[in-house]
């Protein structure tokens, strides 16, 4: 199964979320991979820390391959680094990810991601953080994928750019990928006992979108497990922060 974590607003916790469920999949026993399209970099130095810095091959070099025949038949678990945490890999971004953007688009190397992943068919579960934009890498992303979860900051504005994101992800399906389906909404940053979040997650279930029952709240524990650079499973098993993310891998995998 290989899922996207995609929103094109920025700081709705794509990297954390995409981040913790790969963490929490390989700690029940999944052989998991984390591919961090993200120039940002967020979700490879959460899982790597400092150590980001000595990856030898990343998510940049990758498609630099499909660009020059140097790099030609090397096989895409090159690429992968190994973490700190038994069974989970990494596919590694690169600031300097941004810089290949036009020439990617140019070449229309979208399916290329699609098919380095179906080369790696050892893992059980791959997911894919995002850069917060409607780009190239988030296009090859959607394409890549089975499935896709959005992440959602309950307000307003976040609301009203769902719609947009909901279109993008349903064009997809008509013109690259007719394997993908949205498999949820994730509510992130949820405060139960504020009106605006209960008020707006209503609408989104009155307009029958498909909201995952499994929500998760708005915790300093986070930025502590970001400073450490240990997932929550690691870092504060039994948080009810943790918990939330567990019952929400638990609700994906019914």
């Amino acid at each position: 199964m290989r899922r996207v974590v995609f929103n094109q607003k920025g700081g709705v916790g794509k990297s954390s979320i995409a981040a913790n469920l790969a963490a929490i999949s390989a700690n029940k026993g999944y052989r998991t991979l984390l591919v961090d399209l993200d120039p940002q970099c967020n979700a490879s130095q959460y899982l790597l820390g400092e150590s980001v810095n000595d990856v030898e091959k990343d998510v940049m070099d990758f498609f630099e391959s499909s660009l020059t025949f140097k790099m030609k038949g090397v096989p895409p678990e090159d690429y992968v680094t190994d973490t700190q945490f038994e069974n989970l890999s990494l596919l590694a971004s690169n600031p300097n990810l941004g810089d290949l953007h036009s020439k990617l688009e140019a070449k229309h190397k979208i399916y290329k991601l699609r098919e380095a992943l179906d080369g790696l068919d050892y893992y059980d579960y791959i997911y894919i953080d995002t850069p917060p934009a409607f780009n190239f890498y988030t296009l090859s992303a959607l394409v890549a994928a089975q499935s896709c979860l959005i992440p959602f900051d309950c307000d307003e504005f976040s609301r009203q750019a769902l719609y947009a994101l909901m279109e993008n992800v349903q064009e997809t399906v008509e013109d690259h990928n007719d394997g993908l389906h949205v498999e949820g909404i994730i509510i992130n940053q949820f405060q139960p006992r504020a009106t605006l979040p209960r008020r707006v997650v209503e609408q989104l279930k009155d307009e029958e979108l498909p909201v995952l029952g499994s929500y998760i709240s708005s915790s300093v524990k986070m930025k502590e497990s970001h400073n450490e650079s240990l997932p929550l499973i690691h870092l504060a098993p039994k948080h009810k922060l943790t918990q939330e993310f567990v019952a929400l891998f638990d609700e994906l995998h019914p």
